[in-house]
């Protein structure tokens, strides 16, 4: 199983980013009963996890990011998506997407950075 993460970039403080996650390696019948989570980690902090989307459509967010980040899935895809709004410069970290919703994920995709600059 391959995570491929794409987006991030630099941002002004109020503005958005779309990060994506596709999955390869998961037959389509079983990609969508996989969870997968979104994670941060920010210079000198533990990685964090930002959201969490079941097979089953159930969405957790950190309380940190609740009302400004949305994420979502295109089975059809293999994809996973977190759409990020009103962004602050402590949101500034490189993101992760995981098959998974805690560190104990099996498979992590490669961190894209993101930076809010203020």
């Amino acid at each position: 199983v391959q995570l491929v993460v794409t987006g991030g970039g630099l941002v002004q403080t109020g503005g958005s980013l779309g990060l994506s996650c596709t999955a390869s390696g998961i037959p389509s019948d079983y990609f969508p009963l996989y969870q997968f989570g979104w994670f941060r980690q920010a210079p000198g902090k533990e990685r964090e996890g930002v959201s969490c989307i079941r097979g089953d459509e159930s969405i957790v967010y950190s309380d940190s990011v609740k009302g400004r980040f949305t994420i979502s899935r295109d089975n059809a895809k293999n994809t996973v998506y977190l759409q990020m709004n009103s962004l602050k410069p402590k949101d500034t970290a490189a993101y992760f997407c995981a098959t998974g919703c805690s560190d104990s994920a099996l498979y992590w995709g490669r961190g894209t950075q993101v930076n809010v600059s203020s």
